[in-house]
Order: C-alpha cells, then sequence, then structure tokens
C-alpha cells in the first residue's frame, strides 16, 4: 500500500494517472456500456475482466502492449439458415392479379377475361367439356359394328365424285381402282338412285350421300368441311365421265409429293379427250408440266407468261388438293353457287406458295375426259318438246351468271379488306370462258 502511494506522489507517475488512466477508464466504460447492446454475453464478460486488470492496477507496459496489439476479433457467429417462403397454392400462382373487391361494375368484365383466357385454344362449343375428350376433326372411315375399329393412316387419300346410274360403268372402274390403292371413297348421287348400285360388290365399303341434281361443288361445301377430311393426305373431288385405264393413283400421288404439287390434275389424252385448254393436254415423254410451251394457245400463252389458264392453273373436271390447299379451296368455295364457274381462276391463291410452281399436270398418269353432259341433258332430243326450255342451255346460262356474280364478289372483297394484299392482282384480265 505504501508503495502505490509513493509512487501517487511521484509527479510524473501521477500525471500519467490523471493523463492516462482516469481517461482509459472513462472510455473504457463508455465501450463496455455500449458492448453490451451489439456484442454477445461471453465477450462482455471478457472485456469487463480485462477491464478490472486494468483498473487494478497493471503495469503501464502491460496496457501499452495490449493497446498495441491488435484485439482478436470474434468468432462469426454462423448465419441461420434462411427460412423457406411459405407455399403457394397453385391455383392461386396461375390466377391474375386482380383487385381484392372489384366493384360490382367490373365483375361481369372480369368474369369474361378470365373465361376467354381459360377457352382461348378451344374449338368454339367445347368449353363446357375437358381438353383431352375434345375430338375436333374426323374421316370418313366406315366402321364395323364390332370388332376391330379400322383407322385412316397418314397416307390414306380421299375419292369423291359426283355420279349418275348413267355411267355406272366408268364410275365402277374408277372406285374399284381407288379402293384397291388403300383410298377412302365417297360418291355424291345427283340424280337420286342409290339402291341401283347395290349389285357392286364395293358397294358397301364406300360412303353415298344423295341429293337431286346438285352439283360435286355443292357436295364439298357441305360434306367435305376441312375438319372432316383433315385426315386424308390428298382430296380427289372428280367428274364421272372420265376413263382412268391409264392411271395408277398410287404412282399419280408419288409424282405429285415428289414435285411438291399442292394442286394438280392428270393430264388429258389429246387423242380421245375433249380437250378445252391447252395445259390440261398430255405431254409424251414427260413427267409432269406446269405451263403451256406453245405460242399457239388462243389465249396468248407463251413461255415467259406467268397469269392463268397459261400456268398456274388445273381444269374444274379432275382437281387433286392436298389437306392445305383444300383447306383453304373449301373456304372460297360459295354456298349458293353450284357451278363454280371461275374457281379454278383462283386456285392458285391456295397453292400454299407460288403458283406457277405449286400447281401442275401430271403426265406420266393420265385419264380420258369423254365430255358427256351432267345436268340438263335431254334423253332424246327427237321427242323434245320445242315449248319447253332447254335444260342445257339454260345449265350454262346459269353457269355464266354464278361466274359474273363470284367475279363480283371477289372484287367487292378485295377492295374492302385493307389489310389483304392481292399477290396476283391481274388475275380477272384474263377469262378462261
Amino acid at each position: 500500500m505504501r508503495g502505490r502511494i509513493s509512487w501517487l506522489k511521484n509527479p510524473r507517475s501521477r500525471g500519467a494517472y490523471y493523463g492516462f488512466f482516469l481517461p482509459a477508464a472513462f472510455l473504457l466504460c463508455l465501450a463496455l456500456f455500449i458492448g453490451t447492446i451489439f456484442v454477445g454475453k461471453d465477450q462482455t464478460e471478457k472485456s469487463l475482466r480485462w477491464g478490472i486488470d486494468v483498473i487494478r492496477g497493471s503495469g503501464y507496459s502491460k496496457i501499452t502492449s495490449e493497446k498495441l496489439q491488435p484485439q482478436p476479433s470474434p468468432p462469426l457467429q454462423p448465419e441461420p439458415p434462411p427460412q423457406p417462403a411459405p407455399a403457394i397454392r397453385p391455383h392461386l400462382q396461375s390466377q391474375p392479379h386482380l383487385p381484392p373487391d372489384p366493384s360490382p361494375e367490373l365483375q361481369p368484365q372480369l368474369a369474361d377475361q378470365q373465361y376467354l383466357a381459360q377457352n382461348e385454344c378451344r374449338p368454339p362449343g367445347s368449353e363446357p367439356l375437358p381438353k383431352g375428350l375434345v375430338s375436333n376433326s374426323s374421316d370418313l372411315q366406315m366402321q364395323p359394328l364390332w370388332g376391330r375399329r379400322k383407322k385412316v393412316n397418314s397416307t390414306t387419300s380421299l375419292f369423291t365424285a359426283a355420279v349418275g346410274i348413267k355411267q355406272k360403268e366408268m364410275v365402277d372402274k374408277m372406285v374399284r381402282k381407288f379402293l384397291s390403292s388403300n383410298f377412302s371413297v365417297m360418291l355424291f348421287h345427283y340424280d337420286g338412285i342409290v339402291d341401283a348400285w347395290k349389285d357392286l360388290e364395293w358397294n358397301n365399303h364406300v360412303v353415298h350421300v344423295s341429293a337431286v341434281n346438285q352439283t360435286k361443288w355443292w357436295f364439298a361445301k357441305r360434306f367435305l368441311h376441312p375438319d372432316i377430311v383433315t385426315e386424308y393426305s390428298y382430296i380427289f373431288l372428280w367428274d364421272e365421265d372420265l376413263g382412268v385405264d391409264d392411271f395408277d393413283p398410287e404412282r399419280y400421288l408419288k409424282i405429285v409429293k415428289d414435285e411438291g404439287l399442292e394442286i394438280s390434275q392428270p393430264a388429258l389424252d389429246k387423242t380421245k379427250s375433249q380437250v378445252h385448254h391447252t395445259i390440261t393436254a398430255r405431254w409424251t415423254n414427260s413427267t409432269f408440266h406446269r405451263r403451256i410451251n406453245s405460242s399457239n394457245s388462243k389465249h396468248g400463252c407463251d413461255s415467259t407468261t406467268e397469269y392463268p389458264p397459261c400456268t398456274g392453273w388445273i381444269e374444274l373436271m379432275a382437281p387433286v388438293f392436298s389437306r392445305a390447299a383444300w383447306r383453304c379451296i373449301w373456304y372460297m368455295i360459295q354456298s349458293d353457287l353450284n357451278h363454280a364457274w371461275g374457281l379454278d381462276i383462283l386456285f392458285g391463291y391456295c397453292a400454299q406458295g407460288d403458283r406457277t410452281k405449286n400447281v401442275g399436270v401430271v403426265d406420266a398418269e393420265y385419264i380420258v375426259h369423254y365430255g358427256m353432259p351432267t345436268f340438263g341433258e335431254t334423253p332424246n332430243e327427237e321427242e323434245h318438246n320445242p315449248s319447253e326450255p332447254n335444260a342445257r342451255l339454260e345449265v350454262r346460262r346459269h353457269s355464266h351468271h354464278e361466274y359474273k356474280i363470284f367475279k363480283r364478289r371477289w372484287q367487292d372483297a378485295a377492295k374492302e379488306d385493307e389489310s389483304w394484299i392481292d399477290p396476283y392482282p391481274d388475275s380477272w384480265n384474263y377469262s378462261i370462258i
């Protein structure tokens, strides 16, 4: 005790005491007070023990050395693991962020928006059904009442024709040939006679549709909707007066596929057929052609002409359409225009690209067009009553009238649709009648 008092009596020691120890003690107490807030309990206790040692009079050298030596930082406490975010129920994730309590005026509008979002890709009318049950296509494959179901494969095509009993023999040859090539067959009976075909062995293997005095285009618009025939790669829509002795459906389709013809027809045998347009006549030693190769055409065609019927054109008698082309053609057929005159001028619009490349006539597989009148034929010209109208002449006159109506509709629609750009603006400049 006496040593400590004598130490304070020393002026130099007293200066050290008041100049160093008292301020250090004050700062230490302040640090300890603040430290209790930010540091853990264990570190606070260490700091207290260290402060007590200093106040009790540890040597100046000890304090100086401890002051100069950096204190080890406290061990880092491991961060607590992140808490998982609260689970969001699936139905809440897909719902749009809507006001929590929409006003009564907004509720119908919001309901309509939700309904449209949920049913945007559904066929109209299928909304009440589960999506997996919706069947939006069909085919014309006849099915047995029991046993294994027949399926239409991806290579199956459809043959259709408007037929009358007077051409039964020619139709029989056509149907046999197409059935043997694994085609589905649908016959349109324009004379209303169906039972007279029952003696043919294939009668129960084809679909028969009967409507008196209706053309194949009338039947096609009503019974060949694209969703009904979407399973078929190609659709044949032929007349009944065609000879097929030199025609093979399978070889024909191979050429069409290899050459990328979306719209086509078999060439006509020039020696046996009625040829109305030069482009449909068969070229010898040729597989197919896309344009007229002669300057003797009545339409002034040559090798540079780019409009129908010089190129990009086939006739109405025996057209063959790809699946994609037929979907376009079907929409172009007018329900109230039976004869479809003028439709062939515009076939090229549905050719899925350049009509001068995707429309063609196949020479290797050709047919004969006998040119037999279908409608308005007088059974016996000698017994015809002059006071009665000439049915055949009236049919042709009405066909011309429908042609003018169709042309006017097209031109009016093209003017009204400002967003549509006509790729072939000169199509109607050249009449094919």
